[in-house]
């Protein structure tokens, strides 16, 4: 399921975005401010955040340049009550995917998210493909030049989200988390069987390859 982040400091308005994210069927966390988001990030990887400008100690702009700085591929939509160009300026030159102006329309806002995650290729009618290999997450399959590849549902979990955020650099703590439950809890090392797995039953793909990131984790590069 699609994770989405949303920060806004307005309880109410909060409140009532996650609620219809929520009814869209998206997975939703909402944080009313900046520190809180980095808590709610801590360990997690999320599909799509949606922020305000204008919240108290750090605002919008330094939030999201420090998400560009750490993700590059993730989706950013500003929300926010400001609707001059020099407000929008900054939040594109910031590296803001797309811009929304208060009272915001909830159907628009849907529209815009399933848009930027077709492009950010998260979702694509549950398929995703690079170079001779392909993954359909409805059917949770996966094949190699049309012939089945045979993943566990935590290979595919872990394959799908790597793909998804092409040259992101994902600490074993992350996948962990992730993926794995506190009673299925083995220790992070169970992270480097997995990629082992994967690079064997993934070893004809010529579209990526998966980089260890010494000290750090791992890495899906397309060639």
């Amino acid at each position: 399921m699609v994770d989405i982040l949303v920060v806004e400091d307005e309880r109410d308005l909060n409140d009532v975005v996650c609620m219809y994210l929520r009814d869209a069927g998206y997975e939703v966390t909402g944080c009313l401010n900046v520190h809180d988001a980095y808590e709610a990030m801590h360990g997690r990887m999320f599909d799509l955040v949606i922020s305000d400008i204008m919240m108290p100690n750090i605002d919008g702009y330094a939030f999201a340049a420090k998400l560009r700085e750490l993700y590059a591929n993730l989706p950013i939509i500003f929300m926010t009550a400001r609707d001059d160009i020099a407000s929008k300026k900054k939040s594109f030159h910031t590296g803001v995917d797309d811009y929304m102006v208060k009272p915001i329309d909830y159907d628009e806002l849907v529209l815009r998210i399933e848009a930027l995650l077709r492009r950010s290729h998260i979702v694509d009618e549950n398929r995703l493909e690079m170079g001779n290999f392909s993954m359909d997450a409805g059917q949770m399959t996966s094949s190699i030049g049309g012939e089945e590849v045979p993943l566990t549902a935590r290979e595919f979990n872990i394959a799908y989200k790597m793909l998804s955020y092409p040259k992101q650099v994902f600490s074993r703590a992350q996948l962990m988390d992730e993926f794995w439950d506190t009673e299925s809890y083995t220790g992070l090392r169970a992270v480097d069987v997995y990629i082992t797995n994967l690079r064997k039953k993934l070893a004809d793909c010529d579209g990526f390859d998966i980089v260890t990131v010494r000290g750090l984790g791992y890495k899906a590069v397309p060639r």
